[in-house]
């Protein structure tokens, strides 16, 4: 099957042969349901193991799987009368970030996201799910507008990072991430963000300051791709997966650590699997997520957030090192 990972050739491989046993039974008279059976329960012996046991490497495979749903997807599946809004009104239009209008069950929301393409045409007009600063101020553009119409803002996250070309720099792509971070932290209405791919670097904080941040189960969030960061720790960018073990940057781990709210399960092998399940289930955190924050006054809101990325992390103050009461 295209698209198949290489842990997953175990669980492949044993339901081609039940598909050709319960072939061959068609086409001739032997009764073969008996091992068909025994299979089949060793095929599902075989998964349970394979996905309740899977490894950070395995997840960040998933996370860039060439079919794994991408914000447009979920915009289609979870809201209605969606109105795209494009341009920074400084420069131009950047499609690496979407994002507009919509309802979600009758309540009006601003969504906004990073876009991968589907195929090699749209990933170039796309640039990869790449943003340049003009989508970084699209996106801020959108968000300050739903801030002065009250409506709640919901992110998707799915990028390898900011945009890192010359272009991007001239145009002041450093200073487009802050900007967004110091904005989105002082919002006045419920901020929930879902890392629905890869989460990497800033290019994905800049969309991931909220009040809720939700992964789905196969996501990877990051602040560099195992790549990278093996390429610095090791100068060996083969070592990715042993980075990947490492950087705890899979939603159990970020779970762990209280730096993400909830995570979101995936139908077995991804959610590439299951595209309507999986809007399901994000639908159902995001019911949950936006009737805990509509009960916030704006002052609340903004003292929720404050506190969520306050705790976040361990630090101890100077007096504290020195021993100073």
């Amino acid at each position: 099957m295209a698209g198949d990972l290489e842990f997953e050739k175990p669980v492949i491989e044993l339901k081609k042969k039940i598909n050709e046993l319960r072939e061959y039974t068609k086409n001739t008279e032997m009764d073969l349901s008996s091992e068909i059976e025994k299979l089949e329960a060793r095929l599902e012996k075989v998964e349970k193991e394979i996905y309740e046991n899977i490894k950070p490497w395995d997840r960040v495979s998933i996370a860039r799987h060439p079919e794994r749903p991408t914000t447009l997807d979920y915009i289609s599946l979870l809201f209605t009368d969606f109105f795209e809004c494009h341009g920074d009104r400084l420069f131009g239009d950047d499609e690496a970030i979407v994002g507009g209008i919509a309802k979600f069950h009758g309540l009006p929301i601003t969504v906004i996201g990073h876009q991968r393409g589907k195929d090699t045409k749209e990933n170039i007009r796309r640039n990869f799910g790449m943003p340049h600063p003009e989508g970084y101020r699209k996106a801020l553009r959108l968000m300050k507008q739903a801030e002065k119409f009250k409506r709640p803002i919901i992110c998707f996250i799915d990028t390898k990072g900011a945009y890192p070309g010359k272009a991007a720099e001239e145009r002041g792509q450093s200073e487009a991430i802050a900007r967004n971070l110091f904005e989105m932290a002082g919002l006045k209405v419920p901020v929930i963000c879902i890392v629905i791919g890869e989460g990497g670097s800033g290019g994905a904080l800049a969309l991931g300051v909220g009040n809720h941040v939700h992964m789905l189960e196969n996501s990877t969030y990051s602040v560099i791709s195992p790549e990278g960061a093996a390429s610095i720790l090791w100068r060996d960018a083969s070592l990715a997966k042993k980075a990947a073990e490492s950087m705890k940057i899979t939603a159990p781990d970020l779970k762990e650590l209280g730096i993400i709210d909830e995570i979101i399960s995936e139908a077995r092998g991804g959610a590439h699997r299951d595209v309507n399940q999986q809007a399901g289930e994000i639908n159902r955190v995001l019911k949950a997520s936006l009737k805990e924050l509509s009960c916030l006054s704006e002052e609340e809101l903004v003292d929720h957030r404050y506190k969520k990325y306050k705790l976040i992390g361990e630090y101890t103050s100077l007096n504290e090192y020195i021993g100073v009461n």
